[in-house]
């Protein structure tokens, strides 16, 4: 695995590693934030982005929303996967969107937008259209962003949605054993389902319009979503239960 670009914001170094195969985005030795397999970067390689597609499930969503963006993947494969969407990526490193853009192929398009900010305060001020699935991944050297587990970002969140839209969570695994974050989404959202990845995430999904889909026919969106990704999906729908 070569290195071959690093800078340093005020955040910390920045890592960007090539072994011809997969080029990998790094804050910290050992850390890995984004992988992407160089010649079909729409096929996510970390396992936690690929349990939070376990979302598109009998959703066609036109407008989604990635609060961190880190190489891009999950813009890679949404733009992949569903014609006509509109992504909008935000992200609080001016560093990190040049990095996606230069090393990681972000897609370019009129329908993708990356925006420079705090993504806890574009949650709290945004006031364009809302939006169908709202993903978070904010992480950064020293683990999540802590702010993404409380009250007032959830608010946030459930504004920026729409009726029938979702909110995706991306947790660390510890997570689902705080009553306090668990009990917030439940006051918020009629329907709270998580998988626990093995790997050391717990994702969650939330959302007042859940399918009506039986356990025969999720296992058919999960096989033809699994197609249209490049990955296997079903693995992760048998990991999903309801957050009491």
């Amino acid at each position: 695995m070569s290195l071959i670009f690093e800078t340093q914001d005020e955040f910390g170094v920045i890592s960007v590693y090539d072994d011809g195969k997969y080029r990998i985005l790094s804050f910290a030795e050992g850390d890995e934030q984004s992988r992407v397999q160089i010649k079909s970067p729409h096929v996510l390689q970390h396992e936690y982005t690929q349990a939070m597609l376990l979302a598109l499930m009998d959703r066609t969503p036109k407008r989604a929303c990635i609060l961190g963006l880190g190489g891009g993947a999950l813009v890679h494969a949404l733009a992949k996967a569903i014609s006509g969407i509109h992504i909008t990526a935000v992200e609080l490193r001016p560093e990190i969107v040049a990095i996606a853009e230069e090393f990681f192929r972000l897609p370019k398009s009129k329908r993708i937008e990356v925006i420079t900010q705090d993504a806890i305060e574009f949650v709290h001020s945004n006031k364009s259209k809302k939006f169908d699935i709202l993903f978070t991944d904010l992480y950064q050297h020293f683990g999540m962003d802590n702010r993404v587990a409380t009250e007032a970002f959830l608010d946030d969140a459930s504004r920026q949605i729409k009726e029938s839209g979702m909110l995706v969570l991306n947790c660390w695994e510890e997570h689902q054993y705080q009553h306090d974050l668990k009990d917030s989404l439940k006051q918020r959202f009629n329907t709270v389902t998580g998988l626990d990845t093995g790997c050391g995430n717990w994702v969650v999904f939330a959302t007042n319009a859940p399918h009506d889909l039986n356990l025969k026919q999720q296992r058919d969106e999960c096989e033809k979503l699994s197609q249209q990704l490049g990955f296997p999906l079903n693995k992760w729908l048998n990991r999903l239960e309801d957050v009491e």
